[in-house]
């Protein structure tokens, strides 16, 4: 177990750039970023039992259930994007929370992943403990809003790979459907993901196209915020899809055109 686990797993991680001073007053113990990275890589006990934890490396504009983490600001974001250092400390975050979940990222400039050489390891243990399903959700929607959208749509693609064609992760394949996929703002690789969802579920006509208040133009996506999008997870299905006014074609791939345009 780390040497950094003090308190219960309660934990507060001081990242030590311009842009996110987290110097939090509390009487938890605390450590920079850095030290965080190079002790915590790894140490799966401790990355699987301690909660603290995910919430700081992976800031958003929600609470979790770390009330000491920090929310972002639209401010901290701004100036976050602009950060290449506190950038690439998020990556290497990513990097550290793909290990835990047995992916490799291959490749830095397009985001593509793959199985790491444990992947069976540790596959086992995200398929035991499903609160890492809320753990990754948090994750793409750090990435998405902190200028690193281009992670997204390629950890989504590899967990539908996963789920849908190698039958693997089958306690995770829900949230891919439900969360994961809808976490990703770039509208055109969402759509790409849809129909890539569409063509391997079985059976189809219980696939779901997505939000249902988006879907029936109760909420314009345009105008939603993209953390709101993620919570509105009551889902549309292949036979629901004629009460809002869907026109049915052979070419089934169109019906996901018309529903995420």
């Amino acid at each position: 177990m780390s040497s950094l686990q003090l308190d219960f797993c309660t934990l507060t991680i001081h990242h030590d750039t311009s842009v996110k001073q987290r110097k939090v007053s509390s009487d938890k113990f605390g450590v920079h970023i850095h030290e965080f990275h190079n002790e915590w890589w790894g140490d799966y006990r401790s990355l699987e039992n301690c909660n603290s934890y995910i919430q700081w490396l992976f800031p958003i504009q929600e609470r979790g259930v770390n009330w000491d983490a920090h929310v972002l600001t639209k401010k901290e974001i701004k100036a976050f994007r602009k950060d290449e250092e506190a950038k690439g400390k998020l990556v290497k975050s990513y990097k550290l929370m793909l290990d835990f979940y047995g992916i490799r990222l291959v490749n830095e400039s397009t985001g593509e992943v793959e199985r790491a050489d444990n992947w069976k390891e540790r596959f086992s243990n995200l398929n035991r403990y499903t609160h890492n399903n809320l753990r990754i959700t948090r994750i793409l929607k750090c990435l998405g809003t902190l200028g690193l959208q281009h992670y997204q749509a390629p950890l989504v693609k590899f967990f539908l790979h996963e789920t849908l064609e190698m039958k693997q992760l089958q306690r995770v394949k829900q949230s891919v459907l439900d969360y994961f996929m809808f976490a990703v703002l770039d509208k055109s690789m969402r759509r790409e993901l849809v129909r890539f969802a569409f063509k391997n579920f079985k059976p189809r006509e219980e696939f779901v196209w997505g939000p249902k208040k988006l879907l029936s133009g109760e909420v314009d996506e345009d105008k939603q915020d993209p953390d709101e999008r993620v919570k509105n997870n009551h889902k549309v299905s292949v036979g629901d899809a004629n009460t809002l006014g869907e026109v049915h074609s052979e070419n089934e791939f169109l019906k996901v055109e018309y529903v995420l345009a």
